[in-house]
């Protein structure tokens, strides 16, 4: 047994995943789609649980920050597609709406700020709801 046979923690494997998928300034190609999705399944058990072990705990400024972000994002994008859903654009489609998503992060910033309050108070009762600590 060699080191590269000792299982990785959930940190180590969630930090690994992130150098490999960069900032995500540009679409993946179909090669990388297709290495995300492979080291994705072999890892879902892991996965799963850091999200269990997550989901008891209260969630840092950070990652609430993220959330009301995506939240923002998820506004804006409903906005642009009025009563289209953005999984049944081509991919072309959705890296033209990311575009000029890009050209709305003054509008996605303060949309999030406004939408923080809202994101601790519903971590907040998804903690209490489940009986779990701060």
């Amino acid at each position: 047994m060699g080191t590269e046979d000792k299982m990785k923690s959930f940190k180590e494997y969630e930090s690994e995943v992130s150098e490999d998928s960069g900032d995500f300034s540009e679409a993946m190609s179909l090669a990388h789609r297709m290495k995300m999705k492979a080291s994705f399944r072999k890892n879902k058990a892991k996965i799963a649980l850091g999200k269990k072990k997550a989901a008891r705990k209260l969630a840092s400024p950070e990652k609430l920050k993220s959330r009301a972000t995506k939240k923002a994002r998820d506004i804006m994008i409903q906005k642009i597609l009025k009563d289209k859903k953005k999984g049944d654009l081509s991919f072309a489609a959705r890296a033209g709406i990311e575009k000029r998503l890009a050209s709305k992060k003054g509008a996605i910033a303060k949309i999030a700020k406004k939408l923080l309050p809202q994101v601790k108070k519903a971590d907040r009762a998804k903690l209490k709801s489940k009986g779990g600590d701060k």
